[in-house]
């Protein structure tokens, strides 16, 4: 390949990667951009992102006190929380399973893993939403975090980062005295760092904007996260009030996008390393 044809085909990925970049962040701009601007201007026939008469002010203490935002967000630390904690404890020991134990049926069970990353989780609302209901914990914590212990995705992701640690260091372990599950949480989980923070993202962002299954399971403000939080917020506080609404969406995203970018190397490293071998 010849050095033009290379310059060519790298000005090609930059101009496609920057077109794809600025579609999916073009929304969220907007959303801020609103978020800023008096009611006036936010339908003008003018296009600008800044706004001529600045409201932020106005816009994002409405949203603080119009509705319970805070309320909202710290439901869902908890569910998310709550969420994260006990996929970790299920995910990383049936992982280390698959990945480092010989037994009968292990690649079936594996092979449940995949069927499983295949299933939409609203194909599963009917049966669960029942199941709930016979539990007796519908509009409870409860009912936002049992769906979700279990994450296939989880399962796989440990599994792949966990095959590409050498057997060697098992079996000293072994030696050594170590159970089965010491192994896991003493040593593969902290050698595996990068995967538990990749998956704590996917994991986290996931379910703080989850809306589906909340507006199905949870009708009282108490224990609404904040993707059902805004939707309440919306009707039933500012109606057709778009600034406060941007401003309160802008708030429950901030979150996660300074998670993100804190976290962002060892993101992209947990979801490359157990792909390479």
């Amino acid at each position: 390949m010849t050095s033009h044809v290379k310059i060519l085909a790298g000005a090609l990925r930059h101009a496609i990667l920057l077109t794809t970049g600025s579609l999916v962040l073009a929304p969220f701009v907007w959303m801020v951009s609103l978020s800023l601007k008096p009611p006036a201007e936010l339908f003008s026939s003018s296009f600008t992102l800044l706004p001529e008469h600045w409201f932020a002010v106005e816009n994002y203490t409405k949203a603080l006190t119009a509705a319970p935002l805070p309320r909202f967000m710290l439901n869902g630390v908890i569910v998310c929380a709550a969420i994260l904690l006990l996929q970790i404890i299920i995910c990383a020991p049936a992982a280390y399973a698959l990945a480092k134990i010989r037994f009968a049926g292990r690649q079936a069970f594996f092979g449940l893993v995949l069927i499983g990353l295949l299933i939409p989780h609203q194909v599963l609302a009917l049966p669960l939403f029942i199941l709930c209901y016979w539990l007796g914990i519908l509009n409870t914590y409860a009912a936002l975090i049992f769906p979700f212990v279990v994450s296939p995705f989880g399962i796989f992701l440990f599994r792949q980062f966990f095959m590409s640690i050498p057997d060697d260091i098992i079996h000293a372990a072994r030696l050594d005295g170590l159970s089965e599950l010491s192994i896991v949480w003493r040593i593969m989980l902290p050698m595996s760092l990068p995967a538990v923070i990749a998956f704590s993202i996917v994991s986290v962002v996931s379910h703080w904007n989850d809306l589906f299954w909340p507006l199905l399971v949870v009708h009282s403000q108490e224990f609404m996260p904040p993707s059902l939080g805004i939707v309440t917020f919306a009707n039933a506080e500012t109606g057709n009030d778009y600034g406060p609404l941007m401003a309160g969406a802008s708030l429950v995203v901030a979150p996660l996008v300074i998670c993100f970018f804190a976290a962002q190397r060892w993101f992209i490293d947990g979801l490359t390393a157990g792909s390479v071998k």
